[in-house]
């Protein structure tokens, strides 16, 4: 049998996903048997490769490079999984939605009791004035709402997809978009 490619993408989230997935602990070693990582934090790979079989992402959108990334990934993966509530709603990263990122910036910055005041104009990404939900730049396969998704929750859906049997995906969740 022909492993997948399996990619995950951290965007805009706290790699708190990431950390529920590594939580599944030795069991990730019986996935690797159906799957290859071939792009992800966890892995040392910088360009993100063509022929992708299936891309968790963490994360809303929150800057230009970010819908940059996520289209390629996109173009380029057959099953795109929203791994988490800020890529499913854009969770605690879109709470800056209300303000605006200019506003959010200099409330962070400047508007409490530091040393030096100032919002810093480098070393940071150009961040979008929203923060959003992944679906709403690209068309989303799989949503895997919680924040975390459990580790159970997140290898129990991996395996579902990686042996195809996606009637065995527990709930919450759940195809759609």
């Amino acid at each position: 049998m022909k492993k997948l490619r399996l990619a995950t993408l951290w965007l805009d989230g706290c790699s708190g996903c990431h950390m529920s997935l590594l939580d599944a602990d030795e069991r990730l070693l019986e996935l690797t048997a159906f799957f290859d990582i071939v792009y992800s934090p966890l892995v040392d790979v910088k360009q993100f490769p063509e022929k992708v079989d299936i891309t968790c992402i963490e994360g809303p959108i929150s800057s230009p490079e970010d819908e940059r990334l996520l289209a390629e990934v996109r173009k380029r993966t057959r099953l795109l999984v929203a791994m988490g509530d800020c890529a499913v709603t854009g969770n605690i990263p879109a709470m800056r939605n209300i303000e605006g990122a200019p506003a959010m910036l200099q409330n962070i910055y400047t508007g409490q009791e530091l040393l030096q005041p100032q919002v810093p104009g480098t070393d940071i990404p150009i961040l979008n004035d929203k923060a959003l939900p992944i679906h709403h730049f690209v068309p989303v396969d799989l949503f895997i709402p919680g924040c975390p998704p459990s580790a159970d929750t997140l290898f129990t859906t991996l395996t579902a997809l990686v042996k195809g049997e996606t009637d065995q995906i527990p709930l919450p969740a759940c195809f759609g978009a």
